[in-house]
């Protein structure tokens, strides 16, 4: 990403736009590092999120409604008692900078006009929120730092507040042709991005990057290798387009995750889209995030169980299979047990070996058979009989552990691929029933005691208006099959992986082409084939589709059907789940 001085700049003005002379209703902080004003435009109203969070620095208006904590914490209080009912009337950003300045028009203590600061600072380890009075004495910051802490910009109450230190480089939007070819000239780094880097001010390393791919056609181009002029008009042409027109620009992979953004397009990784505006960019970029980012906190625990049990399931199938393969020679110990039965006249007592003609062996070679000196001839020839049982029913028995370990490691793994796919709360906690049902896991008194409403599989309508349903996790599969689907209605599961059940809901009729291909789509996408591309999935009527006694859930078998090869197709997906949150 790419949230740099220039990036927060374009921001800023689009805060300027819709927000200048708004006034402050309310003030929460839903997390340690994120503070949002809630704005009362002229026309509307507007939330104003700070984020100095040192891990994703940002700031911007949001669309997000994150929810709030029953206390708010003191640095929350403290700003609604000095900016609620304060008028924002100005804006302004340090040059090449990623910090800002929101000036608020408010009434001190005896009812007086008086200015107040709120200042952004976004820059990495140094990120905090800074209150500041008329004086710009700090009255209070996010992030105290003591003077023991650093002796260049102390923040604490009462102390004044010091700006950063002005960035010791070159303004991109002030140099001209000709100073470019004075910055490749120069001595310096012999990467053109990082010269670039090097050089200018308030960019990211992803903003050089694409100014090197634009003006020299490769993001690792090296000065040495360029034509100077040429590659001096390009940069000038680059920086004077994209900063003086910034644009909400967004790189998404194939899998549908925002992955990159900054002021301008983003080329180096095959192309981007522009979103309507900085603010729903950011919202897009860091709710896709946040929301990842917490699942994958919450589901932690279960996950470490699911994959611990997995691996231990894995080394005891990979045990089996090795007493599996010694079952393989017992017919050996059957023709042993012939020999000595043959032999028996020949044994003495006490005697170790037994050498006799294997006479299964067309040479009719002497061969040394080991014996027992404590047992009698008949209980040695026995004993090679019962090895010879012993070893048969074993073959029978491990090669039915291994089926059912098998399963069994299907099924957990399927599990792996739910809480991947996990996206809610009440998500993961079907996920926990499940695996508690199955005697995985056990819930504690305050989760058996919680009643959670019962999820119902994901709806979509297809284009020619046919209800395609999507089971959520392996209990919703199965009670999406053998229970809320006719038998007439058509079956879709991508083929050979664990993956989403999916039911075209076609009231006795035959969908159209383009209906089974959605859904195939959705069976792709709600699949460990997410992220690939020519996706077989097979597509069956439900009446088809069987529950094997005993089996685990979301375990069927299948054997009429026809396969179909699609891409998973994420837009039908984001509409309905967008649907889906205004609902």
């Amino acid at each position: 990403m790419a949230f740099d001085a220039f990036f927060l700049s374009a921001v800023l003005e689009e805060i300027r736009q819709k927000a200048t002379g708004a006034r402050v209703e309310k003030i929460h902080q839903p997390g340690r590092d994120t503070v949002i004003l809630h704005l009362r435009c002229e026309g509307s109203r507007e939330k104003l999120l700070f984020a100095p969070n040192p891990a994703a620095p940002r700031l911007h208006l949001t669309a997000a409604s994150p929810e709030n904590p029953a206390e708010p914490p003191m640095f929350c209080m403290l700003l609604r008692k000095h900016l609620m009912g304060a008028r924002l009337t100005e804006i302004t950003q340090p040059p090449m900078e990623r910090a800002a300045t929101f000036s608020f028009d408010c009434t001190d203590e005896m009812g007086f006009p008086v200015r107040k600061y709120l200042v952004a600072e976004l820059m990495g380890r140094t990120c905090n929120l800074y209150l500041l009075g008329p004086d710009r004495r700090i009255i209070d910051c996010l992030r105290r730092v003591g003077l023991d802490e650093t002796q260049k910009r102390p923040a604490l109450p009462g102390m004044f507040y010091q700006e950063p230190e002005p960035v010791a480089k070159i303004d991109p939007t002030e140099p001209n042709e000709n100073d470019y070819v004075n910055l490749l000239c120069k001595p310096g780094a012999d990467v053109l991005a990082d010269r670039l880097m090097d050089t200018l001010g308030g960019l990211s390393p992803l903003v050089c990057r694409e100014a090197a791919l634009y003006a020299a056609g490769d993001t690792d181009a090296r000065v040495e290798n360029l034509f100077l002029e040429e590659t001096a008009q390009k940069l000038y042409l680059f920086f004077r387009e994209n900063l003086r027109y910034p644009g909400p620009w967004l790189y998404t992979q194939a899998d549908g995750t925002p992955k990159q953004f900054a002021f301008c397009p983003i080329r180096q990784y095959g192309g981007s889209e522009k979103a309507a505006s900085f603010a729903q960019l950011l919202d897009s970029y860091y709710i896709v995030r946040d929301r990842g980012d917490a699942m994958r906190q919450k589901s932690q625990a279960l996950r470490k169980t699911v994959s611990n049990l997995c691996q231990r399931l894995t080394r005891k199938m990979a045990v089996q299979e090795k007493e599996l393969e010694a079952t393989y020679d017992r017919e050996r110990l059957r023709q042993l047990g012939d020999i000595v039965t043959a032999n028996i006249h020949r044994i003495t007592k006490g005697q170790k070996l037994l050498e006799a003609e294997d006479f299964y062996d067309e040479e009719m070679k002497v061969i040394q058979i080991p014996i027992s000196e404590i047992l009698s001839p008949q209980q040695n020839a026995a004993k090679f009989y019962k090895d010879y049982t012993r070893m048969k029913n074993a073959e029978k028995e491990l090669t039915k552990q291994l089926e059912l370990g098998g399963q069994e490691l299907s099924y957990l793994q399927s599990v792996l691929e739910e809480l991947n796919r996990a996206e809610t709360d009440a998500e993961l906690e079907e996920i926990r029933q499940e695996l508690h049902a199955g005697g995985y896991v056990r819930l504690d008194g305050g989760k058996r005691k919680m009643r959670q409403s019962k999820l119902t599989p994901m709806r979509f309508e297809s284009t020619d208006g046919y209800p395609i349903y999507v089971g959520r996790n392996n209990r919703q599969n199965d009670e999406l099959t053998f229970k809320a689907a006719r038998k007439d209605d058509i079956w879709l599961h991508a083929r050979k992986v664990h993956g989403s059940h999916v039911v075209i809901s076609c009231g006795g009729t035959t969908p159209p082409d383009d209906t089974v291909t959605q859904a195939a789509q959705l069976a792709a996408f709600y699949a460990e084939t997410a992220g690939g591309q020519n996706i077989p999935v097979d597509v069956t009527p439900v009446k088809q589709v069987k529950k094997l006694p005993g089996a685990k859930p979301g375990m069927v078998i299948y054997h009429t059907y026809r396969t179909v090869i699609v891409n998973p197709y994420k837009d039908i997906v984001v509409d309905a789940l967008n649907a889906e949150k205004k609902e």
